[in-house]
Protein backbone atom coordinates (compact mmCIF):
# COMPACT_ATOMS: atom_id res chain seq x y z
CA UNK A 1 0.00 0.00 0.00
CA UNK A 2 0.86 3.41 -0.57
CA UNK A 3 0.02 6.16 1.64
CA UNK A 4 -1.09 9.70 0.82
CA UNK A 5 -2.51 13.25 2.72
CA UNK A 6 -2.86 16.44 2.40
CA UNK A 7 -0.47 18.86 4.40
CA UNK A 8 -2.36 19.24 7.58
CA UNK A 9 -3.30 15.34 7.79
CA UNK A 10 -6.96 15.94 7.66
CA UNK A 11 -6.81 14.28 4.74
CA UNK A 12 -5.78 10.71 4.36
CA UNK A 13 -5.96 7.60 1.83
CA UNK A 14 -3.76 4.98 0.49
CA UNK A 15 -3.63 3.28 -2.97
CA UNK A 16 -3.91 0.12 -3.00
CA UNK A 17 -1.88 -0.94 -6.55
CA UNK A 18 0.95 1.11 -7.62
CA UNK A 19 -0.22 4.10 -10.05
CA UNK A 20 -0.18 3.22 -13.98
CA UNK A 21 1.39 6.62 -15.12
CA UNK A 22 2.77 9.75 -14.29
CA UNK A 23 2.05 13.22 -16.17
CA UNK A 24 3.48 17.21 -15.93
CA UNK A 25 0.72 19.83 -16.43
CA UNK A 26 1.77 23.19 -17.74
CA UNK A 27 -1.42 24.93 -18.09
CA UNK A 28 -1.80 28.20 -15.95
CA UNK A 29 -4.62 26.58 -14.10
CA UNK A 30 -2.61 23.51 -12.86
CA UNK A 31 0.40 26.41 -12.25
CA UNK A 32 -2.11 28.54 -10.06
CA UNK A 33 -3.30 25.36 -8.11
CA UNK A 34 -0.01 24.73 -7.00
CA UNK A 35 0.32 20.89 -8.46
CA UNK A 36 1.28 20.43 -12.17
CA UNK A 37 2.68 16.69 -11.65
CA UNK A 38 -0.02 13.84 -11.69
CA UNK A 39 -0.14 10.19 -11.15
CA UNK A 40 -3.04 8.10 -12.34
CA UNK A 41 -4.88 5.88 -10.48
CA UNK A 42 -7.51 3.37 -11.12
CA UNK A 43 -10.74 3.98 -8.94
CA UNK A 44 -10.93 0.47 -7.18
CA UNK A 45 -7.25 1.72 -5.58
CA UNK A 46 -8.17 4.10 -3.76
CA UNK A 47 -9.33 3.82 -0.01
CA UNK A 48 -10.03 6.65 2.09
CA UNK A 49 -8.64 6.31 5.56
CA UNK A 50 -10.02 9.81 6.48
CA UNK A 51 -10.91 13.48 5.47
CA UNK A 52 -12.73 12.40 2.51
CA UNK A 53 -15.65 15.32 3.89
CA UNK A 54 -12.88 18.33 4.11
CA UNK A 55 -12.34 17.74 0.18
CA UNK A 56 -13.35 20.71 -2.54
CA UNK A 57 -14.36 20.70 -6.10
CA UNK A 58 -12.90 23.35 -7.77
CA UNK A 59 -15.39 23.08 -11.07
CA UNK A 60 -13.70 23.58 -14.49
CA UNK A 61 -14.21 26.59 -16.96
CA UNK A 62 -13.64 25.82 -20.39
CA UNK A 63 -11.55 25.49 -22.22
CA UNK A 64 -10.45 22.81 -19.05
CA UNK A 65 -12.87 20.01 -18.93
CA UNK A 66 -11.68 18.34 -15.83
CA UNK A 67 -12.25 19.43 -11.92
CA UNK A 68 -9.33 20.11 -9.37
CA UNK A 69 -10.07 18.80 -5.65
CA UNK A 70 -7.85 20.32 -2.76
CA UNK A 71 -8.07 20.15 1.20
CA UNK A 72 -10.49 22.53 2.48
CA UNK A 73 -8.31 23.04 5.85
CA UNK A 74 -4.72 23.70 4.28
CA UNK A 75 -5.41 23.84 0.54
CA UNK A 76 -3.42 21.03 -0.81
CA UNK A 77 -4.15 20.36 -4.31
CA UNK A 78 -5.30 16.83 -5.06
CA UNK A 79 -6.02 16.33 -8.45
CA UNK A 80 -9.33 14.77 -9.71
CA UNK A 81 -10.21 12.77 -6.03
CA UNK A 82 -13.69 12.62 -6.59
CA UNK A 83 -13.76 11.86 -9.88
CA UNK A 84 -16.02 8.44 -10.75
CA UNK A 85 -14.23 7.55 -13.84
CA UNK A 86 -12.33 4.52 -13.67
CA UNK A 87 -9.40 5.71 -14.14
CA UNK A 88 -8.30 9.51 -12.86
CA UNK A 89 -5.19 11.55 -12.07
CA UNK A 90 -4.30 12.76 -8.16
CA UNK A 91 -1.55 15.03 -7.35
CA UNK A 92 2.07 13.46 -6.66
CA UNK A 93 2.70 15.72 -4.55
CA UNK A 94 -0.21 14.09 -2.11
CA UNK A 95 2.14 10.86 -2.07
CA UNK A 96 3.87 10.20 1.50
CA UNK A 97 6.97 8.30 0.05
CA UNK A 98 8.94 7.79 -3.06
CA UNK A 99 7.71 5.75 -6.38
CA UNK A 100 10.03 4.11 -8.89
CA UNK A 101 7.72 5.73 -11.69
CA UNK A 102 8.92 8.40 -14.54
CA UNK A 103 7.40 11.33 -15.82
CA UNK A 104 5.43 9.86 -19.26
CA UNK A 105 4.45 13.40 -20.77
CA UNK A 106 3.74 17.02 -20.35
CA UNK A 107 0.49 18.67 -21.64
CA UNK A 108 -0.31 22.37 -22.18
CA UNK A 109 3.04 22.91 -22.90
CA UNK A 110 1.69 25.96 -25.11
CA UNK A 111 1.06 27.78 -22.07
CA UNK A 112 3.97 26.74 -20.32
CA UNK A 113 5.67 30.38 -19.00
CA UNK A 114 9.29 31.13 -19.84
CA UNK A 115 10.82 30.41 -16.62
CA UNK A 116 9.99 27.09 -16.42
CA UNK A 117 12.28 24.48 -17.95
CA UNK A 118 11.54 20.59 -19.09
CA UNK A 119 14.24 18.84 -17.91
CA UNK A 120 13.24 15.66 -19.60
CA UNK A 121 12.66 13.50 -22.55
CA UNK A 122 8.94 12.63 -21.93
CA UNK A 123 6.76 13.32 -24.92
CA UNK A 124 4.93 16.84 -25.29
CA UNK A 125 1.70 17.69 -26.35
CA UNK A 126 0.15 21.64 -26.93
CA UNK A 127 -3.11 20.34 -25.28
CA UNK A 128 -3.94 17.48 -23.80
CA UNK A 129 -2.56 14.33 -24.75
CA UNK A 130 -3.78 12.82 -28.32
CA UNK A 131 -4.94 9.21 -27.71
Amino acid sequence: MISASCCCGKIRFELLAKPTMMGTCHCSRCRKLGASTFVFIKKDDLKWIEGRDLVQLFAPVAPYKYGRCFCKTCGTSLGEILSEAESFPIAANTLDGDLDLQNRFHEFVAEKPAWSHICDDAQQFDGHPVT
